[in-house]
């Protein structure tokens, strides 16, 4: 009876040590959000650039597809081209130079005596080591310099990506190329350093950017509206009497696939942008951008379907497509502070943006194919503006000083590199070409050659 009594005991007192046993050795049971190991830290810090990372990546995919959608027929297999070109030359150009610009030697402390906050360092990018040992290292850092660099990147390639579409139809492959190498190894880093490198436009302007309205959307808005003024718009687009001839693209389903994945890459585009992932307040407000987040492209896209309704009497799926980006890059530059319904207020001004914009670049006679300067500069400018409706550390004079200074650089310089381009070679295919299409002018191949017609 006593060993029955025994065992019974026993078997109860293993079984209240078997919660415990998760916890480790000689540490006590951690409580949430009070404590993390560097260890910790550095590990979800890294993993978060490289899922958000590869989210960002996934754009890539996503802005081929609504060009590829959005453009003729004749011209789909030149836009694939582009957008699988820009991104590998980015990829090579941002490791080659643009990576030090913006963060000297992998070192996040630009703006220090020892750079000015102007300019960065020229040099190849260096990562570091694999398998730092414990025994040589008392903390790791904040994360891997190859996740960072990797994540940095995927917005650079962004920033040419808003280029390709804008400049669509009528564009030589190789002058396009030149400039993306020029973009993306020099003038996105440079203007990049000024805010997100602790430059001179966040030391002494205060200028806020949480995840690039600016610093991306903003330059490739930038960049393109300089490239389609000096380019000229498609043949045929503006008749003599001012009336705009319409140029259907090739495939809404497409174009409409290409949205979704831009949609759902942008998650990691601004969730991502938290750059930490290391306690629970930091996991917190990353599910916190990604609501905002959505709810802005949401917005975005309903005000524009409701808005085309009212004014054309039907509604028009590109501005809808578009409403949804649009909304995107307006929340871009602080998804975090903004409370849910400010999100929709803040996406939705930028859906009807893009709506009133569309015409007006037409106006000026501007050819934009896929509307990406409404939606990355316009949009984009919006957006900025708008932190200072939910931060109160943003003042609207940093913010609109800022925007300046990128937009002028920007323009500035991509307006004279798109000159010399021009003067060097030509930029343009020629009237013969473009008629019969780029796909044949320039590839000798076409994405549909069953179904291809000029036109």
């Amino acid at each position: 009876m006593k060993t029955k009594h025994l065992l019974t005991l026993g078997v109860a007192a293993v079984a209240m040590t078997l919660p415990l046993a998760g916890f480790a050795q000689d540490d006590p049971a951690p409580v949430p959000g009070t404590d993390a190991s560097s260890d910790s830290i550095f590990i979800f810090n890294s993993l978060l650039f490289l899922v958000g990372g590869f989210l960002v990546m996934w754009m890539a995919a996503g802005f081929a597809m609504l060009e590829g959608g959005l453009v003729r027929s004749k011209n789909v297999a030149m836009q694939m081209t582009k957008n699988i070109a820009l991104f590998s030359i980015a990829a090579i150009a941002y490791w080659l130079i643009g990576y030090n610009l913006m963060y000297p030697l992998g070192n996040w402390s630009v703006g220090t005596d020892e750079t000015g906050g102007y300019l960065g360092a020229f040099g190849v990018a260096v990562l570091e080591a694999v398998g730092v040992s414990r025994d040589t290292a008392d903390d790791y850092g904040y994360a891997s310099t190859g996740s960072d660099f990797f994540f940095q990147l995927m917005f650079c390639a962004t920033t040419a990506s808003i280029v390709s579409g804008a400049l669509a139809e009528r564009i030589k492959l190789w002058p396009f190329l030149i400039f993306v190498f020029f973009l993306t190894a020099l003038i996105y880093p440079i203007q990049a350093s000024w805010k997100w490198g602790g430059g001179f436009l966040d030391t002494q302007f205060g200028f806020l950017d949480f995840a690039g309205s600016t610093v991306v959307h903003s330059v490739g808005g930038w960049a393109a509206l300089a490239g389609a003024i000096i380019l000229g718009p498609r043949i045929g687009k503006y008749a003599s009497d001012g009336k705009v001839q319409p140029m259907p693209g090739s495939n809404l389903a497409l174009a409409t696939l290409g949205t979704f994945i831009l949609w759902l890459g942008w998650f990691g585009f601004n969730g991502g942008s938290q750059l930490a992932m290391g306690t629970v307040g930091d996991v917190a407000d990353v599910s916190r951008i990604f609501a905002n987040t959505n709810m802005a492209a949401a917005a975005g896209s309903v005000a524009a379907l409701i808005l085309t309704q009212i004014m054309y009497g039907k509604v028009d799926l590109t501005m809808v497509l578009n409403g949804a980006l649009a909304g995107l890059v307006s929340i871009t530059a602080e998804p975090l502070t903004p409370t849910l319904f400010m999100a929709l207020v803040i996406g939705a001004i930028g859906g009807v943006i893009v709506v009133f914009a569309v015409p007006l670049l037409d106006k000026l006679k501007i050819d934009d194919v896929v509307g990406a300067i409404p939606v990355h500069l316009c949009a984009g400018i919006w957006g900025t503006l708008a932190v200072v409706l939910t931060n109160s550390d943003a003042t609207i004079g940093g913010q609109l000083i800022s925007i300046a200074i990128v937009g002028v650089f920007v323009f500035v310089v991509s307006l004279v590199l798109w000159v010399i381009l021009k003067g060097i070679g030509g930029i343009r295919a020629s009237e013969e070409d473009e008629i019969a299409g780029l796909d044949v002018a320039e590839l000798g191949m076409e994405a549909y050659p069953d179904f291809t017609k000029a036109s």
